[in-house]
């Protein structure tokens, strides 16, 4: 990850694959997210909405709501429509995501994410 955030993001799939888990070094910020439709015990449907919760480094717990339409990424902190949010667009060959975080009153920090294989 380059740009106003920079760092090592890493992710892979839960065995079963129904979660993935994302590993975040940005250097201060240093965490793991599980990202994933909720499905609780004996329910037989998994939830509408792709959700997640990150445990950072630091004791925090933030969850996250995730959205992809088409080659937009939108990410919402806590509930979706909330006012802190990412949005970004793949590239063609899906190996580059460029977006921004923003946040309610201004501020936020534009990122490139870029696959390496």
């Amino acid at each position: 990850m380059s740009g106003e955030a920079h760092g090592t993001v890493t992710y892979g799939w839960m065995e079963g694959g129904f979660f993935l888990i994302q590993h975040v070094d940005l250097g201060q910020a240093k965490g793991m997210e599980i990202i994933g439709r909720e499905r609780g015990y004996g329910v037989t449907e998994p939830s509408k909405y792709i959700k997640s919760r990150y445990y950072g480094s630091d004791g925090s717990t933030l969850d996250y709501v995730y959205e992809l339409d088409g080659d937009t990424l939108t990410i919402w902190f806590g509930e979706k429509g909330s006012p802190a949010y990412y949005k970004g667009s793949f590239s063609d060959d899906g190996d580059t995501l460029t977006g921004a975080w923003v946040y309610p009153g201004g501020g936020g920090y534009s990122t490139t994410t870029t696959r390496i294989k």
